[in-house]
């Protein structure tokens, strides 16, 4: 049960991964090309908010509670499910956390920056 649940943990931690890369690249890709749904408010809020908590939580010089939830779900040994310890491979890298803390508020910089070189709309888009 607690491997499920720490299954469900990572999964939530990989849309969450995918969604502040992916804003990285399309924001800046999608306002020079004309993609509309870029300059959405509550979208680039969310996405803000997101890295705020993540670069928060670096600052801070703590892991990131998604990770501390897996990690308390499962002992992460050997019997984890293959697909789960190979995704662990790629997302956990065995470096400093202060590497990870300038990394991760030198991101959140840039999405502060996005603020100003492609700003959201209030409107909705039609």
């Amino acid at each position: 049960m607690n491997v499920a649940l720490g299954q469900l943990v990572l999964a939530v931690h990989i849309i969450v991964i995918a969604f502040n890369v992916a804003g990285l690249v399309v924001i800046p890709l999608g306002a020079a090309r004309g993609w509309r749904f870029v300059r959405l408010r509550w979208l680039r809020l969310l996405h803000l908010g997101s890295l705020a908590v993540v670069a928060a939580q670096a600052a801070l010089g703590r892991a990131c509670f998604l990770t501390d939830w897996q990690a308390a779900l499962t002992s992460e040994g050997a019997h984890d499910p293959m697909i789960m310890r190979w995704i662990n491979g790629v997302i956990y890298w065995p470096l400093p956390m202060w590497v990870f803390s300038g990394l991760y508020l030198a991101v959140f910089a840039y999405v502060v920056a996005l603020w100003w070189w492609a700003p959201p709309e209030a409107r909705i888009l039609r």
